[in-house]
């Protein structure tokens, strides 16, 4: 939503509104208070239906126009709190250079998120007239509330033949529920354990209580059996065709860190080294394949997946010159064959279930994991990862170094 040079004139004269923020620069504190304004636009706790925006070079007593010096560099830093992983889910928003007044300002505008809490830093921020504050019990059940009414992704789709008993207790209160909020959140949080699961949407409501598709593969207590697509099929074969002997075979499932970890373990074992003696004064030791890099696109298999009317799971083959991988689902949103790997193109099938990787910590930062894993490929020796993006699925191919 591009909002006309009136409508922005409008919002920045409007020094009480709670749909705008103005910052004269984007230096000292300010990228924090803008990162917590875009939360709090996000949740759009009055109900607006509007979208909040952020002024870049305004100042917030009056709304005057400073006359900023809009580069490309502050268009990208911007543009960065989308994906740097402080604000999740991922807000939907526009960065842009405007010129009001004859003087050049940049602005952000954040539209009201679908899926409602949203959360900077592992607290919920909201806006209070002119203000910004942290939601209490009650803000939050308004914007769960809220959540239930949208068109919402599959990931946060109900398993409606599940109840509360296959969700595992433990492993949300001990492993995930530390990493989404914040610890001073936490000390003050006198919620329900049925709140807090729908604070971070594992389950549907409060009332009802039924595990979401993010619930079963986060901290289910049976995952595949809720979703039976959630694994991961690995085989490690002794040639460089299917039907050459299988030196190891794995179907690997369980919650989504599970999966991760084991996924890890199989890498870590079937990677080799050789010494090179001759390229040098000393010797150096090379892998065939770099971990971090298939880390990532193991990952990236795993996290934009589709995992709605399907049972087939991600397939690793591992030949001796290649790895294959293939993920169920082919480019999704504003990604297509075309421009299926290019940097800054990127969209999220499942943007709760990345969201949840990011707690969990797999995930350091979102929309670089292709061109990581190129970078780290490079500098191992080895070619360029080929990329076929179809309509049902994508297959990734790493060869070896040599």
């Amino acid at each position: 939503m591009r909002l006309t040079d009136e409508q922005l004139l409008a919002l920045l004269a409007d020094i009480e509104s709670d749909r705008t923020e103005r910052k004269e620069s984007f230096k000292g504190d300010s990228p924090l208070k803008v990162r917590q304004a875009v939360c709090a636009f996000a949740n759009d706790l009055p109900g607006h239906g509007e979208a909040g925006v952020v002024f870049i070079g305004a100042r917030d007593e009056d709304g005057s126009l400073v006359g900023l010096d809009v580069t490309d560099e502050l268009l990208r830093s911007l543009s960065d709190i989308r994906s740097d992983g402080n604000i999740l889910p991922f807000p939907s928003m526009i960065v842009e250079k405007r010129q009001l007044q004859g003087k050049d300002l940049a602005v952000i505008t954040v539209m009201p998120a679908d899926a409602p809490p949203v959360k900077h830093k592992g607290r919920i921020e909201i806006r209070i007239g002119p203000r910004r504050g942290i939601a209490n019990a009650q803000d939050e059940r308004i914007l769960n509330e809220r959540r239930r009414h949208r068109d919402l992704p599959f990931d946060l789709q109900p398993v409606s033949f599940a109840d509360l008993e296959d969700l595992n207790r433990s492993a949300f209160e001990t492993e995930y529920l530390p990493s989404a909020y914040a610890v001073d959140v936490l000390e003050a949080n006198h919620r329900s354990y049925e709140e807090r699961l729908s604070a971070c949407r594992m389950i549907d409501a409060v009332e009802s209580a039924t595990p979401t598709v993010l619930g079963a593969m986060v901290i289910g207590n049976r995952p595949r059996d809720l979703i039976p697509c959630s694994y991961v099929q690995f085989l490690r074969i002794d040639g460089s065709e299917l039907d050459a002997p299988i030196i190891d075979e794995a179907v690997i499932d369980g919650r989504i860190g599970e999966i991760i970890n084991r996924l890890d373990d199989k890498l870590k074992a079937h990677i080799s080294t050789h010494v090179d003696l001759t390229s040098g004064d000393t010797e150096r030791r090379i892998a065939d394949y770099p971990l971090a890099a298939l880390q990532q696109l193991v990952r990236n298999a795993v996290m934009h997946r589709t995992y709605e009317a399907t049972h087939a799971p991600v397939r690793i083959s591992w030949f001796n010159d290649r790895m294959e991988i293939i993920s169920p689902g082919g480019p999704y949103g504003i990604v297509n064959a075309g421009n299926f790997g290019q940097p800054g193109i990127t969209d999220y099938r499942n943007p709760h279930l990345a969201e949840a990787i990011k707690v969990l910590g797999y995930v350091q930062r979102f929309g670089v994991g292709i061109a990581t894993a190129r970078r780290l490929l490079l500098d191992n020796g080895n070619p360029p990862p080929e990329f076929t993006p179809m309509e049902n699925n994508v297959l990734v191919i790493v060869r070896r170094a040599t």
